[in-house]
């Protein structure tokens, strides 16, 4: 047990180091909704879509290829130096070709140049601070992860309210003042990717030891295997920039110019409700990841693996079923503007995909501990197309309630893939007839729910508590031992 202790108190660590920050960021979400209309939130929506694309190339792999060879070669301070150098200079060759085009990405994006330049600087700090945030996992050193992460976004969080609220006041009450100078009518976009960009500064000064204590040199050959390694996670990241974002963008294309935007404002602020299932997963794939590899060469593996699968699906189907049976109390939480409340149909579906996706993580260990990464990428793009084709054929009938079909279609469809997959080539011993009922039951209890009873808690309350007793029930045994150690 004490495996499973050190797991999840590490798992608990990451987590607060992503619930914190996401929780802050629903006092963003909430901020712009309250001061932006749908049109402007559609617009931050839309840059910020096309952000995760250019993060995920600006990585390409290398994270998940840190994690691979820190793990399996003996000398690590090789590994740390070779994929920081490698970062950096990538990083720099970007910098200097997007900030030479960024008259023409701002023409192809549809947006003021402005908003480009301070992108392609935000994307820049952050890609520099991707191996030192990796290296802080690696060692094991999850508390100061979560500092610097969490720090990352208080400073972001106080300089939105200060640009936001605070500057337009200040300006107004001192006349040719510092504050009247630095105040621009009409800039709250520009004043949003301001305060991301300090945020990230001050990141990368933080970390910046770790490029200043590199003491090997660029090690050609290990940098090979580590792309040859890291390249198909960059196919699947990118696949996964598609099903998760691209749908804000294709909103922004396919509607009607007159609603575009707006819809893709009303859409995105709902899709946040969405984010405690975001929290769960992503919480749990931070402090999971490291754990399979390092035990990756254990006699029971498979077993843990088993186990671990079990308990994230009964977990995430609580939150499943918890999240949208007090929906509509969420919503008044983070969206104060009640003409972003039209998308809240899509909120069920959302959380869904979200859940799946997280399954999808927790099954894809075969194709990484097998080195079989390039399968991972070929899901990723069968989830890519669906969505892409589904978006396309939806999107013009149904607006974002077609997106939403689209997104639980592709990463339901890849979760499928994904077990079928490791049953061939690295076969877990999952107990799919509990996973199954659990995942099942808390479907069934959302639909009913959701689209039968929506806000009438005499029967969503019930519900839930009805599936906390199943799952009483059926794990009664393991409950009780943990109780019982605790005492």
């Amino acid at each position: 047990m004490g495996l499973y202790k050190n797991l999840f108190k590490q798992t608990a660590i990451y987590g607060l180091a992503t619930v914190l920050p996401r929780m802050l960021s629903f006092l963003l979400v909430r901020l712009y909704t309250g001061i932006l209309p749908t049109t402007d939130y559609g617009e931050v929506s839309i840059l910020l879509s096309w952000m995760v694309f250019f993060n995920v190339i600006l990585s390409y792999g290398m994270e998940t290829g840190f994690f691979r060879f820190y793990n399996s070669e003996t000398d690590k301070q090789n590994v740390i130096a070779t994929s920081t150098i490698s970062i950096f200079w990538s990083t720099i060759f970007f910098l200097f070709g997007a900030l030479i085009f960024r008259n023409s990405l701002a023409s192809f994006a549809n947006v003021d140049v402005q908003y480009i330049t301070y992108s392609i600087w935000i994307l820049a700090l952050d890609a520099l601070v991707i191996i030192p945030f990796s290296k802080l996992r690696a060692n094991q050193r999850p508390i100061m992860y979560a500092v610097i992460k969490i720090g990352n976004v208080i400073v972001n969080l106080i300089l939105n309210i200060f640009f936001l609220v605070f500057l337009p006041q200040l300006a107004a009450d001192n006349p040719h003042s510092f504050f009247d100078n630095l105040y621009v009518e009409h800039s709250e976009i520009g004043y949003i990717f301001i305060a991301n960009l300090l945020a990230s500064l001050l990141t990368l000064v933080v970390l910046s030891p770790n490029y200043f204590s590199l003491n090997r040199k660029f090690d050609k050959e290990l940098w090979k295997k580590m792309m040859k390694y890291g390249l198909p996670i960059l196919v699947a990241g990118i696949a996964f920039a598609v099903n998760e974002h691209f749908d804000k963008i294709l909103l922004g294309y396919l509607l009607p110019e007159n609603i575009a935007k707006s819809e893709v404002g009303a859409y995105s602020a709902c899709y946040k409700l969405g984010l405690f299932m975001v929290l769960f997963a992503t919480a749990f794939r931070l402090g999971i990841e490291p754990f399979f590899f390092s035990h990756s060469s254990s006699e029971n593996a498979p077993q843990t693996y088993a186990v671990i699968t079990k308990y994230f699906v009964i977990l995430g189907s609580l939150i499943l079923l918890g999240v949208i049976v007090f929906a509509d109390v969420l919503k008044y939480l983070l969206l104060d503007n009640k003409s972003y409340w039209e998308a809240m149909k899509v909120v069920p579906l959302i959380i869904l995909a979200n859940f799946c996706l997280g399954i999808y993580n927790n099954l894809s260990v075969w194709y990484k501990l097998t080195d079989k990464t390039h399968i991972g990428a070929y899901i990723s793009i069968v989830g890519a197309i669906l969505t892409l084709v589904l978006n396309y054929l939806l999107i013009p009938k149904y607006s974002y309630y077609g997106s939403a079909i689209a997104t639980i279609a592709a990463y339901g469809s890849m979760m499928i893939i994904s077990y079928v997959l490791g049953n061939k080539y690295y076969p877990i011993p999952y107990d799919m007839e509990k996973i199954g009922g659990y995942l099942g039951l808390s479907i069934l209890f959302s639909v009913i729910y959701f689209y039968g009873f929506r806000e009438n808690y005499f029967v969503g309350i019930p519900l839930l508590l009805a599936f906390m007793y199943f799952v009483y029930h059926n794990e009664k045994a393991t409950i009780l031992g943990i109780l019982k150690r605790k005492k």
